[in-house]
């Protein structure tokens, strides 16, 4: 059984490093080789589906990273096949209170954790035990990021099988009433004061991070890092159009 290298590294108290944007098995090739921990690949504001899953998956498996699916709903359905496609991970938005977070874990665990359907995975290929074991290889991770979850926190970090509690900036801004606004002062003191209290309850926080704010989250103890790799085309683009302009012009 592959053993899932994101959650692993998360229990031994290091930094996992998950890069988003990749939605086709030829782009998680290319990516493979640079090192990065897991891939996120997006079930709920981009194209994948049900269908994309199993390769999306190999080609992750592939390079040792762990996949991991942003599903569009806290649905039990969802959640499981989602990992019997060959998912190695969930995440699972608007996690507000304990009650949902416990629904979570009841999805995505098989006995005595939770109450997953009983079926193998595409993980559990040529694995017989593959139910008694895969609890120790699913990463599951819930989203905080309504300003109702910032208020239920201290209840929901009491739910047992969660391995990251990921505070997600833009729809808890909104929430907050800034929409749009992620660098708000408001925004900015709540995220970090659920970074804290994730912290001081001894489970593991997630956030979304840039070049620019990196190093003040993993200062501030986020385990689990999400960046995109877009904003590194972007930048890299510009700069050579830039040398071809001034080298045209000289």
């Amino acid at each position: 059984m592959r053993e899932n290298r994101a959650k692993h590294k998360l229990e031994r108290g290091e930094t996992v490093v998950c890069l988003s944007g990749n939605n086709s098995t030829d782009m998680i090739d290319q990516l493979g080789p640079l090192g990065f921990d897991a891939i996120w690949l997006e079930g709920e504001h981009g194209p994948v589906d049900y269908g994309d899953i199993p390769d999306l998956t190999r080609a992750c498996d592939l390079w040792g990273m762990t996949s991991v699916v942003r599903v569009n709903r806290n649905n039990e359905g969802i959640i499981y096949r989602t990992f019997d496609l060959g998912a190695q991970g969930i995440v699972v938005p608007h996690v507000n209170t304990a009650d949902e977070a416990r629904a979570v874990v009841n999805a995505a665990k098989f006995h005595p954790a939770g109450n997953r359907g009983m079926y193998t995975s595409r993980q559990g290929y040529g694995v017989p035990d593959y139910v008694h074991r895969a609890n120790d290889e699913t990463l599951v991770i819930v989203l905080i990021e309504d300003i109702a979850a910032i208020n239920n926190l201290a209840e929901i970090l009491t739910v047992d099988h969660i391995d990251v509690f990921f505070v997600a900036p833009s729809d808890l801004a909104q929430s907050m009433g800034h929409l749009g606004n992620t660098d708000h002062p408001e925004v900015v003191a709540t995220i970090e004061g659920a970074f804290a209290q994730i912290r001081a309850a001894g489970r593991a926080a997630g956030g979304l991070v840039n070049d620019d704010n990196v190093a003040d989250y993993i200062s501030l103890g986020v385990q689990f890092l999400l960046t995109g790799w877009a904003a590194w085309v972007a930048s890299g683009g510009q700069a050579f159009l830039g040398k071809v302009e001034k080298a045209g012009s000289s």
